[in-house]
């Protein structure tokens, strides 16, 4: 898993499993830290688990309740039904169009 910040942005790009919870969780509640609003891109992400899938839900709604924002980015068909299979889309925001470059 490749990790980078562009901002207030976390671009992750590989595959987003168990193994690399730990370095994204970091990652992510250090830029929330930083940003009221942070925007997770999973657009380079080829694969991810539930357990992923939960580290973000766990962050956004940890962010709501300081009154910050996070957003997922880029989300591929399968991570939305991945999303939508274990109801955490309900926890997550996800960005309906990517925005422009």
């Amino acid at each position: 898993m490749d990790i980078a910040t562009d901002g207030p942005t976390l671009v992750l790009a590989g595959d987003f499993d168990v193994r690399s919870t730990w370095q994204v969780r970091t990652a992510l509640y250090d830029l929330l830290a930083a940003h009221d609003q942070v925007v997770v891109d999973l657009s380079g992400v080829g694969s991810v688990d539930v357990t992923a899938l939960r580290v973000l839900a766990a962050a956004s709604r940890q962010a709501a309740r300081a009154d910050h924002h996070v957003t997922l980015r880029g989300c591929n068909g399968a991570v939305r039904r991945l999303l939508h299979m274990t109801h955490l889309i309900r926890l997550v925001e996800v960005e309906r169009h990517a925005a422009a470059v």
